[in-house]
């Protein structure tokens, strides 16, 4: 497959894959619940890796070998169509899979934590570091042993492991079925968000009372028990007319007549907790863009550098992303064990610090990210300009690029780890699974976000003449876009800091 076409194969995965979840979170939440969905997608995930696994055992399923040379004189021998078909249905399996996995692993696995008790909440708090502890172990497993064993072992063996690991996974899940708590779906939660904007404003003439007395406002006994009730607030105070009673509007069971002239006063206040998680997702958009670019340009610098790593060790440079996987895997641990340990004993607050402060901790060092990737290129390039050899390659070792790439560990550290607390600890409890999906539309989001400032600085910069973003990145002005993309996000950071001073927390625990 030729390098566009097979590019164009991936992102379109890739954007199918970011959006997924979307979908599986609100099958999750409206119709079948978190268990089923993540036992669907667990056996869609299974079924593409298989497909995967036998495009690479099977010879019938890919087009023969094809040299080096015939590569170079276009002599390969294509796919078929049927072959293309089954790489496809394997990817769009897995794509499934995600939908269904994604948004549903840990807002299933919160579900398991009592919230009402301290041990609880404890419990909770560590979940979000060791799962992303995990993570980042599991990745950096699979940046240097599955790939090396693909590259070097067998292409079938490589996509084997995951495919055994997830069969594992599937068993394991279901060993616990009768321990598992389980959170019943409650319908379209679009359609309960819609209820509370129409009862509002068919009442919109009606005034609300100085003071909220039993009985004028609509609140049935609260069903569940994992988080505590909430209760009415002044904030956004004419949406509480969705829930002021008026008339017999409430049947003698206790339930409303017309849930589109009357909503409950939890169900207002999910809603207002909603339309004060937008901003702050809005933010968090732009508060991506640094780690976008260590994907993609800190490769093309690592090219052009020193890769030899003592006397006999080449260091790939599209390796060199290891470096911030181990640096969350030794710090996110230490953070979760010593240092909130230490911050709670100064706060009293659980967790050492609030959810925003974190992702504003984050923000900053991607700041910081941006501006110290912005002085080592500079560094690299004068040197690559003034000492470097004809192929282009400073004289200076890649790990240079270390700083930036712990760096931007602790941006992740703070940022999405503190986005994934964030949204399942706010979000109302049974739209936490549509909740945990902002996380991927972030990170595709902030994929376009990137791709557009890329154009424009290419762009603009070249009609200028001095372009930032050439194919030489030895010519080209790349630590100027760095110091770009730090200012763009210290503007989004100030436009975070005023949203997270409005913000009103769902709940807040104090430690006495």
């Amino acid at each position: 497959m030729n390098q566009v076409k097979a590019a164009t194969l991936l992102n379109t995965w890739s954007a199918a894959s970011n959006f997924a979840p979307v979908i599986g979170a609100y099958v999750s939440d409206a119709f079948i619940g978190k268990f089923w969905t993540i036992a669907f997608g667990s056996f869609s995930s299974l079924l593409g890796m298989i497909i995967m696994t036998l495009t690479a055992l099977l010879p019938q399923l890919r087009p023969p070998p094809c040299t080096h040379e015939g590569q170079l004189h276009g002599q390969c021998v294509g796919h078929n169509k049927a072959q293309l078909g089954i790489l496809i249905a394997s990817l769009c399996w897995l794509s499934i899979g995600t939908g269904g996995i994604k948004p549903c692993s840990i807002p299933f696995s919160v579900d398991q934590f009592d919230l009402t008790t301290e041990e609880g909440r404890k419990g909770n708090n560590s979940f979000y570091n060791l799962y992303y502890t995990t993570q980042t172990i599991v990745l950096l497993i699979t940046q240097t042993v599955v790939v090396y064993i693909q590259n070097d072992i067998s292409w079938a063996l490589g996509f084997g492991i995951p495919a055994l690991c997830m069969l594992f996974a599937i068993v394991l899940f279901f060993v616990g079925t009768k321990v598992y708590i389980y959170i019943k779906p409650e319908g379209s939660v679009f359609a309960a968000v819609a209820q509370v904007f129409v009862a509002a404003y068919k009442k919109r003439q009606l005034n609300l009372p100085a003071d909220e007395v039993d009985g004028q406002f609509y609140n049935p006994p609260f069903s569940r028990s994992l988080l505590p009730e909430l209760h009415l607030t002044r904030q956004y105070s004419c949406l509480n007319k969705a829930a002021l009673i008026v008339g017999d509007e409430v049947k003698q069971d206790g339930l409303c007549e017309n849930p589109w002239r009357l909503c409950s006063g939890q169900q207002v206040e999910n809603v207002k907790c909603l339309i004060n998680i937008i901003p702050i997702w809005l933010t968090s958009v732009l508060g991506f863009l640094a780690m976008n670019q260590q994907g993609t340009f800190t490769v093309a610098q690592a090219l052009k550098m020193d890769l030899q790593f003592g006397p006999s060790i080449k260091i790939p440079a599209g390796s060199v992303g290891v470096i911030t996987l181990i640096a969350i895997a030794i710090w996110l641990p230490f953070y979760d064990r010593v240092v909130v340990a230490a911050l709670e004993k100064v706060t009293k607050q659980e967790g050492g610090i609030t959810l925003l402060q974190r992702i504003g901790i984050g923000n900053l060092f991607s700041i910081l990210t941006m501006l110290v990737s912005g002085f080592i290129e500079t560094e690299r390039r004068l040197s690559a300009l003034s000492h470097g050899g004809t192929d282009g390659i400073a004289p200076m070792t890649v790990m240079w690029l270390t700083p930036q790439l712990i760096l931007i560990g602790f941006s992740e550290i703070f940022s999405i780890v503190g986005l994934i607390e964030f949204y399942n600890k706010q979000f109302p409890e049974h739209m936490r699974s549509i909740g945990n999906s902002l996380i991927y539309l972030t990170f595709s989001f902030a994929s376009y976000a990137s791709s557009i400032v890329i154009s424009v600085v290419h762009d603009v910069s070249a009609r200028h003449g001095s372009n930032w973003l050439s194919d030489d990145i030895n010519t080209s002005k790349l630590d100027y876009f760095y110091f770009l993309i730090a200012g763009i996000s210290s503007l989004n950071f100030l436009f975070f800091l005023f949203c997270a001073r409005r913000y009103h927390y769902r709940s807040s625990v104090k430690l006495m």
